[in-house]
């Protein structure tokens, strides 16, 4: 039998009432020591009907954070506000899981603490990319690399924000290796140029994800943690000379490890959907053996058929979660969506956050 996108799922140990998750979405409104407040709180329960909730990404450190008023995850006052956020997801019924974040090179030294250069793999600028300093939008800083014996404190502030994670609530943790951030960064050919242990061989490149995994899955088990991967996109100036080969090794070094979920980007983030030459999704997705969330350009009519075809187990929806709270009632019953206001997307307050409608009754 065929699933359905509206059908439940158990995703390694998280139940899920449906397939529709509600993607990361930075939305820069944590200005109060980084940490979620009660308009957070609005926000997220307002989208609990989701499957699941991938909460915005949160960083794990000080040294994690590359944009102004994005919440983290390392201080008792961020766990606390999560916990209040959580806490009103789990009333309505949902679920949801921290997305653990370290942006890497993408940062600026006006994010640093004491103004340190931000760190990377390799001391390689991402020329070109923007980040929001709180004030005014500044090109990212050039980076220092990251030397040998930082490394392991990089996979302890990984573990560190799970068990917080844990003990804000959450069901469950994603650790961010997507979209040109620090995990990427090392995977990728393109903003790694190290000539030790942790740069060359797609081994060595994957070797600081599998260090991470070991240690979040240690502190939770790895039926309560997902990944996300985007091997094919170029998002923050990440590229590999060879994403099909690097997306097929990525793919069979997790699968074995019982994650919950793999979340995978089709194509450039927020982009095309254009793969490489002889990319095969379906083919990916037999590789690994847990739940396969698909994400990038979905709409009702391919999420629902993919689902069915058992194509993916999961379709992960962006923007559109921002101005439909009720996003999976509309897919489930074909209903029009609202309009995205654009100019509300990053940072303010309750304009453009929690003020859309959702359907009343007579409108379904």
């Amino acid at each position: 039998m065929s699933n359905s996108l509206f059908d439940p799922i158990t995703i390694g140990a998280i139940p899920l009432r449906n397939r529709v998750v509600m993607a990361p979405l930075t939305r820069n409104r944590a200005v109060e020591g980084d940490a979620p407040m009660d308009i957070h709180v609005e926000y997220y329960r307002q989208r609990a009907g989701a499957g699941l909730i991938i909460s915005e990404a949160s960083q794990i450190s000080p040294e994690g954070k590359g944009y102004a008023w994005t919440p983290g995850i390392y201080s008792d006052a961020q766990v606390v506000g999560w916990k209040k956020v959580t806490d009103a997801v789990h009333a309505e019924g949902g679920k949801i899981v921290l997305q653990l974040w370290h942006v890497g090179r993408i940062s600026h030294t006006s994010l640093q603490e004491d103004g340190k250069a931000p760190v990377a793999p390799s001391a390689i600028r991402a020329e070109g990319v923007p980040t929001f300093d709180g004030t005014q939008m500044v090109d990212v800083s050039e980076p220092r690399a990251l030397d040998l014996d930082e490394l392991p404190r990089i996979v302890e502030d990984f573990r560190k924000a799970t068990l917080n994670a844990k003990a804000a609530g959450f069901d469950g943790v994603e650790v961010h290796g997507a979209n040109g951030y620090l995990l990427d960064q090392f995977l990728k050919d393109g903003t790694n140029h190290r000539d030790d242990a942790y740069g060359g061989s797609f081994e060595n490149r994957a070797r600081l994800l599998g260090e991470v995994l070991d240690a979040v899955t240690a502190a939770w088990d790895a039926g309560h943690v997902g990944l996300r991967l985007s091997p094919f996109s170029g998002a923050n100036g990440a590229v590999d000379s060879d994403p099909k080969a690097l997306a097929e090794f990525l793919v069979d070094s997790v699968s074995g490890r019982g994650l919950a979920y793999l979340h995978m980007i089709e194509g450039q983030t927020g982009g095309p959907r254009d793969m490489p030459e002889g990319v095969d999704l379906d083919g990916l997705k037999a590789r690994f053996d847990g739940a396969w969330m698909a994400n990038n350009g979905y709409d009702r009519d391919m999420a629902m058929t993919r689902v069915a075809n058992g194509q993916v187990d999961l379709v992960a929806f962006g923007r559109p979660y921002i101005a439909n709270p009720d996003l999976e009632r509309r897919l489930e019953l074909g209903a029009e969506v609202n309009d995205l206001d654009p100019d509300t997307l990053y940072g303010g307050g309750a304009k453009g956050y929690t003020d859309y409608p959702a359907l009343t009754d007579k409108a379904a």
